[in-house]
């Protein structure tokens, strides 16, 4: 069974993972961590200038710092307290705490960027999360996210949870969350466990 017993008022998170990056902030910030992520710059060529972009599971806040060197207005966020105050640390960008089940916006983003953290959701919970996600979105924005693939919820060498889901299960998932698939990418990668797996990136439209 997924210990999920650490809870702030309101969504479990589950403990393993939430401990493995409490304590692993540091190496996060690290210099050798900082490159930003590969489909970044593609993704954000899409965008018209000046774009609001919410992130979530901001981590050192690489991706988001990259953001703002481009000139897009952005809103980084996560759900791990020291990742939040390294970010911030390191990279000045006013990263706040905000856990993927807290997210309440109504229309208030052109895009939802979410690089390699929605893997961390339970499955049960990601229906409802994609939903949050489809609410934060302005009509037609545009939401990327990347995941490990798999044959279903487990964990890795290090002991956090992934919801390892199939492409197809993915591609359902935003399909009856009212997302239009723009583009995907599956491609060979390794974790931060060693473990090499496809991973599978989807850029996706609110319909």
């Amino acid at each position: 069974m997924v210990d999920r017993d650490i809870d702030d008022q309101s969504g479990p998170i589950d403990r393993a993972t939430y401990e493995f990056y409490q304590n692993g902030a540091p190496f996060y910030t690290s210099s050798g961590a900082q490159a930003h992520s590969r489909h970044l710059d593609g993704f954000l060529d899409r965008l018209s200038p000046g774009a609001a972009i919410l992130e979530i599971g901001c981590g050192g806040g690489r991706d988001t710092a990259h953001m703002v060197d481009r000139g897009f207005v952005t809103d980084p966020t996560d759900g791990i307290p020291a990742m939040v105050a390294k970010a911030n640390e390191r990279h000045d960008i006013g990263a706040r705490l905000m856990r993927f089940d807290e997210l309440d916006a109504v229309g208030a983003y052109d895009v939802v960027w979410a690089h390699a953290c929605l893997l961390h959701c339970p499955r049960d919970q990601m229906p409802d999360v994609v939903r949050r996600i489809h609410l934060a979105l302005r009509p037609r924005g545009l939401h990327y996210a990347s995941f490990k693939l798999g044959d279903g919820e487990g964990r890795d060498l290090l002991g956090r949870l992934h919801n390892f889901p199939s492409a197809a299960w993915l591609r359902d998932l935003y399909v009856q969350g009212g997302f239009e698939t723009l583009s995907e990418d599956i491609f060979a990668g390794k974790g931060t466990d060693g473990t090499q797996r496809d991973w599978m990136a989807l850029t996706v439209k609110r319909l």
